[in-house]
């Protein structure tokens, strides 16, 4: 009768430094995982976010911009940006003199500085009077000087205004209240996302003006119709679509 062949036991040192072996496998590919996630989904964000996204929409705004005659900033995506809604006939001067009695600042412009100092007022809930506001374009233009004022104890929420001179003495501004900072929309770039009742910034504006002398001498239509819109950041806003104009005293 044919015995079947024994093999001798394993060795339990061999035994354990297997399981060991496999142990560190499985901690390996977890640690992988992780390690891809972490730095993964950042680098993929950044990437869309300040690069692909923002691309695909300037294309495809940009060949709608030539159909467009509404008096609206544009970001440099070429995406309807924050109302126009206010128009200044005057000097300077009265503008600055205006705002910084009031209470307002003149905003730093943008740069790695003023990115990092806007960046921990937000986070660590702290004031920054002078912070940057983002670039917005109207006739191919940037503005070419903002106002802030801090609604709170950081830039988080701010009411803000920038200024685009077209002519001498003749500036258009869009007043816009920022209620906190989150993800665009349309290129999950980080921004400001604007309140909804940009009327009711453009008439607080226009009373500070007339605080300082100004007077309102007419009202024009932007040719956005009235009701709701997006700015270029995605966020709802409801305007009636009129442009008040104002005659700026004569400075401080």
């Amino acid at each position: 009768m044919l015995k079947a062949r024994q093999h001798p036991p394993m060795p339990s040192v061999r035994l354990s430094a297997i399981l060991s072996d496999d142990r560190r496998r499985r901690r390996w590919g977890w640690g992988t995982i992780a390690a891809l996630v972490l730095l993964g989904v950042p680098s993929l964000w950044f990437a869309m976010a300040y690069g692909g996204l923002p691309r695909l929409w300037s294309h495809h705004e940009h060949k709608l911009i030539g159909q467009r005659d509404q008096i609206v900033s544009y970001t440099a995506q070429d995406i309807p940006g924050d109302p126009v809604n206010l128009r200044l006939i005057g000097e300077r001067a009265a503008i600055d003199c205006a705002f910084r009695r009031a209470g307002w600042s003149g905003a730093d412009p943008v740069d790695w500085r003023s990115a990092l100092g806007i960046g921990a007022s937000v986070l660590l809930a702290r004031p920054y009077p002078t912070a940057p506001v983002s670039p917005l374009y109207f006739a191919d233009r940037m503005q070419d000087f903002a106002f802030q004022r801090d609604a709170g104890r950081s830039a988080d929420k701010r009411h803000h205004i920038r200024f685009w001179q077209i002519g001498p003495r003749d500036w258009l501004a869009a007043a816009t209240f920022d209620r906190g900072v989150g993800l665009s929309l349309f290129t999950l770039q980080v921004t400001h996302h604007i309140g909804r009742d940009v009327d009711a910034e453009r008439n607080a504006a226009g009373a500070l003006l007339q605080a300082s002398g100004a007077q309102m001498i007419d009202a024009q239509s932007s040719r956005v119709t009235p009701g709701w819109h997006r700015n270029g950041g995605g966020d709802k806003y409801r305007t009636d679509g009129m442009i008040h104009v104002y005659r700026l005293g004569g400075g401080c």
